[in-house]
């Protein structure tokens, strides 16, 4: 397990009903995203189904993805 903080912006803030936590959890994106889904139910999952993980400044949907001492929860995005 390790601390991980967890912020969240726009949707997923709304989802989380706060911009930031620390949470402990097992180090990569897939057990992050379980277990944001397992606190925050639909409204997360929803966020997490089209929304990306930001990882040491990279864009993630991969489960593998080893998460360290931060993580950014970003929606999907429109603009142009």
């Amino acid at each position: 397990m390790a601390e991980i903080v967890v912020r969240y912006f726009a949707a997923a803030a709304e989802a989380a009903g706060r911009e930031e936590e620390t949470l402990e959890v097992e180090p990569t994106a897939g057990a992050l995203r379980a277990l944001l889904t397992e606190r925050y139910g639909a409204p997360m999952r929803r966020v997490l189904e089209v929304g990306s993980l930001l990882v040491d400044g990279v864009v993630t949907r991969d489960p593998q993805r080893p998460v360290r001492r931060a993580v950014d929860v970003l929606p999907p995005f429109a603009g142009g």
